[in-house]
């Protein structure tokens, strides 16, 4: 089956005749702008906002937090291009001019998360603060953006399935008028994101986060499982080295087992305060200091 028919229409029989056939691209200017980059940079900046007005909560500076993603947004970006191409280097060592056509569309979420946490855990070095906080504030914005960015593969009519006849089927109509219906799994992992971002979301307005990186953690198992189970409905899934093992799949499980491992064993740990604690208890003595100061001074 091909793994992308970006001339057909798409249709959902769920939703009875309503069929839609958007362009690719558009031209604004005299110059070509893919959709698939648009709605990728909208998913990007909903994330980063939504992050940097929740960073307070995790006892960090949304000033800070831009500055981060400053370095993380281009990194990121680079590792799912560099994953993707990694493990399709049977395709691009013969065609090496289109492994900077990321327009094309060819990028993997994990590479992003791998890089962008790498880039993450040195910031925190450098600046001070607690890996965990940063990663918690990463962890509950990233569901957010890849809920969103899921629809670029809409747009391209890319990352869809098996064929079937589920209930919840995508049809996609070639202009020769040849149609099949397929998983959209887009759409299933853009739901299943979207459920984790308002999972975390709420779980951490509750208080329920104890430790610093706990949330980061619930994601990367709440993003394995959902890479575990739907790609393996996916036809254009990347395989590792030419073998029939599935690359997503197989860093889905690993990343299930980990999150698993650590969260009980961190539910048997006795913790040090979180860095949001650390925060307020500063600014609570200083606070107390400048009353004092202000009283002799009178």
């Amino acid at each position: 089956m091909e793994t992308m028919i970006r001339d057909a229409a798409i249709s959902f029989p769920l939703l009875g005749d309503f069929v839609i056939n958007p362009p690719a691209s558009f031209t604004l200017f005299g110059r070509e702008f893919y959709f698939y980059g648009l709605i990728t940079a909208i998913a990007v900046l909903s994330a980063v906002t939504f992050a940097a007005k929740r960073a307070p909560r995790f006892g960090i500076e949304s000033d800070q937090l831009y500055d981060l993603f400053l370095w993380i947004i281009p990194i990121g970006i680079i590792g799912c291009r560099v994953y993707f191409v990694a493990c399709s280097w049977d395709y691009y060592r013969h065609h090496l001019d289109e492994i900077i056509k990321i327009w094309n569309g060819g990028i993997a979420m994990y590479g992003g998360i791998i890089f962008g946490s790498l880039t993450a855990l040195v910031w925190a070095r450098i600046k001070k603060i607690p890996a965990g906080a940063i990663f918690d504030i990463i962890g509950c914005s990233m569901p957010l953006g890849a809920s969103i960015g899921r629809w670029a593969n809409f747009i391209n009519r890319e990352a869809f399935g098996y064929e079937t006849d589920f209930f919840m089927r995508m049809g996609l109509t070639k202009p020769s008028g040849e149609a099949i219906f397929v998983h959209p799994t887009f759409l299933y992992e853009s739901i299943w994101s979207f459920i984790g971002f308002i999972f975390l979301f709420f779980w951490i307005n509750r208080g329920k986060r104890r430790y610093d990186g706990q949330a980061f953690i619930i994601y990367i198992g709440w993003y394995g499982a959902a890479r575990a189970l739907i790609e393996g409905f996916r036809t254009d899934s990347l395989y590792l080295f030419g073998s029939g093992i599935r690359a997503s799949q197989l860093v889905g499980i690993l990343s299930v087992a980990a999150a698993v491992i650590l969260l009980l064993i961190n539910s048997k740990r006795t913790h040090k305060p979180m860095y949001v604690e650390t925060v307020k208890s500063k600014e609570s003595e200083a606070s107390l200091d400048d009353e004092e100061s202000n009283k002799y001074n009178k």
